[in-house]
């Protein structure tokens, strides 16, 4: 008698996937001044730490747009764990080891950045292909999970180093390890779908000429863009605002933030049956355009962090809202549309945090004008949400 494939367990490995890339994402500048005073490094040199690994994901979100394929969903999802366990062993090992510390931090966080950009480009067409009814709900709920994970690495580290001291960082690291690490097994046992068959799915040369992905991509960088330059300002946000201290400021703003974030995703993914999801993301983008020009304009500090906090719930739904009207919108994109939507996203998210530190120093260092700035990305969001809309009914009649 045959059994029916377990896909919860694909769940649960996707789920813990996006743990995964939380911690590599969140975790390392939690130490950025403990590697200045360890290993004495400058502060303009660890500014290339998040560079580096935003670059690395960008690298790999293209290349997996060519390879994947090829190499097939399992070893690279796989691969994707075992990087990320490696580079975060790494990282606690590797700098005493060499005759420059930076160099052995900056050789690991470039082996975690690949992990953390293979399980971007394929826990989405993973979840995408496994036979659920309600996929947008799920899609929803999975990637909360990024929202869950940067939440405890935020919260838990800050308490691990209250109790045990920062100097404990590398024992704390290697536990951060073990999540990526027990992660393998399960995505080497689950069940995993292909979303088209094989020869099917379009190329990349076939996907830049179609008019409708480059709009796809639009809403894409719209939607990183839109997340990344208030999720990545929230911190300072609050310091600025508040006069409160760096770890008050982090719980104030990124914390808080990942949890109304998270919550919004799985208000989504619970209510995702009743509700058209074109017309809650396009009321969702107006809702975070009035939380960045409230952020930006209402001068009472506590407002403007409240505003700044509920651009979480805003910007929820945007990231995995965008990948399900994708799938839907051209399901032949297969693996290089999915790997190319990643790119848009991270790349949305460079040019967002990126737009509002130009225009604070264009405004003497006023973080409020860039917050202002910013706000131009959910209006984007909204025009290409509208043009989608058109083109659906052009094609209906």
């Amino acid at each position: 008698m045959e059994t029916r494939p377990n896909y919860r367990r694909t769940l649960k490995a996707c789920y813990l996937g996006f743990v995964t890339q939380a911690i590599s994402a969140n975790f390392a500048p939690l130490l950025f001044l403990t590697f200045r005073s360890q290993y004495g490094i400058s502060l303009d040199r660890i500014a290339l730490i998040p560079t580096l690994f935003f670059f690395t994901q960008l690298i790999t979100d293209f290349i997996c747009a060519k390879f994947v394929d090829r190499i097939g969903y399992r070893f690279s999802v796989v691969l994707s764990e075992v990087l990320s366990s490696v580079g975060l062993i790494g990282m606690a090992c590797l700098p005493e080891l060499l005759p420059d510390p930076f160099v052995g931090i900056l050789a690991c966080v470039v082996v975690y950045a690949v992990g953390s950009g293979l399980i971007e480009v394929l826990v989405s067409p993973i979840v995408e292909a496994c036979p659920f009814d309600n996929k947008e709900g799920v899609m929803s709920l999975v990637h909360s999970f990024y929202c869950w994970g940067s939440a405890a690495v935020i919260l838990l580290s800050s308490l691990f180093f209250a109790v045990f001291g920062v100097s404990s960082w590398k024992i704390l690291t290697c536990l951060w390890a073990l999540i990526p690490l027990y992660n393998i097994i399960n995505f080497a046992v689950c069940p995993i779908e292909h979303l088209v068959e094989d020869g099917k799915s379009m190329t990349i040369l076939q996907l830049f000429r179609l008019p409708l992905f480059w709009l796809l991509a639009l809403l894409m960088v719209c939607s990183g863009a839109s997340e990344l330059s208030m999720a990545q300002w929230a911190s300072a946000f609050a310091e600025a605002a508040l006069g409160v201290s760096k770890t008050i400021g982090d719980l104030a703003g990124p914390f808080f933030f990942a949890i109304v974030m998270g919550l919004s995703r799985v208000f989504y993914s619970r209510k995702s049956e009743t509700m058209q999801l074109e017309n809650y993301m396009t009321g969702c983008a107006a809702l975070c355009v009035v939380c960045y020009l409230t952020a930006a304009l209402i001068p009472s500090p506590v407002v403007g962090l409240i505003g700044c906090a509920m651009t979480g719930i805003t910007v929820g739904v945007m990231w995995p809202g965008t990948i399900s009207i994708s799938s839907k919108a051209c399901p032949r994109g297969g693996t290089a549309m999915f790997a190319l939507l990643a790119l848009a996203g991270d790349l949305g998210g460079t040019l967002g945090p990126l737009t509002v530190g130009e225009f604070s120093a264009l405004a003497g260092e006023n973080l409020r004008m860039g917050i202002l700035a910013a706000a131009v990305f959910p209006a984007l969001l909204i025009a290409g949400l509208m043009i989608l809309k058109k083109m659906k009914k052009q094609k209906t009649a």
